[in-house]
């Protein structure tokens, strides 16, 4: 049974545009509940993330947030760090350090910037990037087709504290026209296990004139098997990757996400080169949709 009541709110994250994003549960004042209290709740929202809020122990940071899918913890995850920080300041919060945020997580401190018109930005974690071999490739050539992989920008394992299988297709037509149903999945399912990833980031680039740089899919391939509406720590991934393989459409950009579940998420992705600046930062709007009291 619940013992006491905290503040709640469901926001909307990557849209400015209510149920077009990605939702996220935020629980606040949630020192105190155990970590099996925490997965529970998170599997009762059945969103593919749950925050849930405290006070920070580092005494750098202005928040502490710990961060639940449906089945299990993460370190880190974009869009509940934006749609955390979102919900912090919509609560009245006044930040340490006027228009910054700083984030206690699994992965440590996570940096968040105020970009203006109601968009903030984090600045994407560190990662490890790790190629596939030849025949990884092969078999995952085989099941994507008829998506042509662009392997001139080879696809890798990507971990910046959620990891991504990132692979690269010839255009955004082809990454919204492809099916991860039958025969392929089992092949993506392997390939996922062997990478140690938590699933395929697929992305592609539109025309010049289209509505983003990039179309991007994710798809989470083992204990939730979904398609995410919109997501941070995959653009995060994209864009430190593009970097690697020197690849970078420019020093900013856009992804498009959730078009084939009916969403329109929006990423912007900013990288930054100063020796004393954070080498890339994700950015999104985030709008509140649930404003009350949650009882745990």
């Amino acid at each position: 049974m619940p013992t006491r009541t905290v503040q709640f709110k469901q926001v909307d994250v990557f849209t400015a545009i209510p149920f077009k994003g990605n939702p996220l549960a935020v629980i606040f004042d949630a020192e105190g509940l155990s970590t099996e209290r925490m997965q529970e709740i998170a599997h009762w929202t059945n969103l593919s993330e749950t925050a849930f809020l405290m006070p920070p122990t580092d005494p750098r940071a202005d928040y502490r947030v710990r961060i639940f899918t449906t089945a299990l913890e993460l370190p880190f995850a974009g869009h509940p760090t934006l749609g955390s920080a979102h919900a912090l300041i919509d609560s009245g919060y006044a930040p340490k350090t006027p228009g910054r945020l700083v984030q206690q997580c699994g992965v440590g401190l996570v940096e968040l910037a105020d970009r203006g018109d109601g968009e903030w930005a984090f600045a994407a974690p560190p990662a490890t990037i790790a190629p596939l071999d030849a025949t990884q490739n092969e078999r995952l050539a085989g099941a994507l087709a008829p998506a042509v992989i662009d392997f001139s920008a080879p696809p890798s394992a990507v971990n910046n504290g959620v990891p991504w299988l990132v692979v690269r297709v010839r255009d955004a037509a082809q990454c919204l026209a492809m099916s991860l149903h039958g025969p392929a999945r089992a092949t993506l399912e392997a390939l996922v296990a062997e990478t140690g990833t938590h699933g395929i980031a697929v992305y592609g680039p539109h025309e010049p004139d289209g509505p983003a740089t990039f179309e991007l899919r994710v798809i989470l391939l083992g204990a939730e098997n979904i398609e995410d509406p919109v997501t941070g720590s995959a653009n995060a991934a994209l864009s430190t990757l593009l970097t690697a393989q020197d690849k970078r459409p420019g020093m900013r950009f856009t992804v498009r996400q959730g078009t084939a579940l009916g969403r329109d998420g929006r990423v912007s992705i900013t990288y930054d080169d100063t020796a004393s600046g954070a080498p890339v930062w994700i950015g999104g709007r985030s709008v509140t949709v649930i404003d009350g009291t949650f009882g745990i």
